[in-house]
């Protein structure tokens, strides 16, 4: 984190975080007194070079705060008397946002394996087996031959057999045992006689509270990066995202290098690029058009078009102007 920071009729202060910011350059955009600028983004993003993506220039901030309003990452974070302007009514406010449904969510941990950013976690309590699947199951040891054969077939590895010379022993974990009688037909003996009292070819009943999942999902919001990955990938539709930008990637892959470069898959923070015919392609679902691909493109194959951002009580009609460059006419 670097700061700076004055004092006067007011305490201001610009902090800047460096393990949120992705390089994408939207607030160098909008500066008014050029105070920032993009350090070597792609050799940061592939750990050649250890420094920051951002280069604040103390001398030259008036630190008036529209970098922070506009950076939809939450890396540059502005204070005016130890208050933050989010929490402030005169300043802009983002309307992108991730949440998801508890009461919808199956915690099946589909969105925390998708998540780029690792912002999702989902904790859950599974049921116990034995309310799900009962039977029983009894091994004749004076007909059992000690083969071995239903301890190797064993899918949930229940059986457990000992055999050392003469003291031999044949044990099943009936809390790992789901009667799934593999051993019984496997047996070459018939020693083995099992049941399954609940797994029938029809339906059988089954206590609702016994079978549910029960749970809860974390998402962490400083982490999110808004992409969309937990809304395409969840099941019942729980994960619901607001991206900062609407807009399009426009993409000529003519002079495109493919995977002798992949720059901007390196730097997508949405893990929105991928390699197709050995051509970089952007699956837009997942893209927030935050433009760091475009920043670091050595061949200018991508432009990134933005018809509309999410901000709100933009009041200032000099910030209206400045935020003004980050759609339509300034696209990058």
């Amino acid at each position: 984190m670097s700061t700076v920071e004055r004092n006067g009729n007011e305490k201001r202060s610009l902090d800047y975080i460096r393990n949120k910011c992705v390089g994408c350059g939207i607030c160098t955009e909008i500066c008014p007194t050029e105070s920032l600028k993009l350090g070597p983004v792609l050799p940061i993003a592939r750990g050649l070079v250890d420094m920051d993506y951002l280069n604040v220039n103390g001398k030259n901030c008036v630190l008036c705060g529209l970098c922070a309003s506009a950076c939809p990452f939450g890396a540059l974070e502005f204070e005016i008397n130890n208050k933050n302007i989010k929490d402030l009514d005169e300043y802009p406010i983002w309307k992108h946002s991730a949440s998801i449904d508890e009461d919808e969510c199956l915690y099946c941990k589909a969105c925390e394996t998708a998540c780029p950013q690792d912002a999702i976690t989902i904790k859950r309590e599974l049921p116990e087996r034995s309310k799900l699947v009962t039977g029983e199951i009894n091994i004749d040891e004076d007909k059992c031959i000690y083969c071995g054969v239903c301890e190797e077939l064993c899918p949930p590895q229940a059986i457990s057999m000992k055999q050392e010379k003469m003291d031999r022993e044949i044990k099943v974990d009936e809390n790992k045992c789901v009667y799934c009688l593999v051993c019984k037909r496997a047996c070459p003996v018939n020693a083995i006689k099992a049941v399954c009292s609940s797994c029938s070819y029809g339906d059988y009943r089954l206590n609702p509270e016994d079978a549910k999942i029960k749970g809860r999902s974390i998402l962490q919001e400083d982490e999110c990066v808004n992409c969309g990955w937990c809304q395409e990938i969840c099941p019942v539709d729980a994960a619901k995202v607001i991206k900062p930008f609407e807009g399009e990637v426009i993409m000529d892959t003519t002079e495109c290098k493919g995977d002798s470069c992949h720059a901007c898959m390196d730097v997508c923070p949405c893990n929105a690029v991928s390699l197709v015919d050995n051509k970089s392609s952007i699956e837009e679902r997942f893209c927030i058009l935050c433009g760091a691909c475009s920043n670091v493109c050595p061949q200018n194959c991508i432009k990134i078009q933005r018809d509309k951002i999410n901000l709100e009580n933009i009041k200032s009609k000099s910030w209206q102007k400045q935020m003004a460059k980050l759609v339509v006419n300034g696209s990058k």
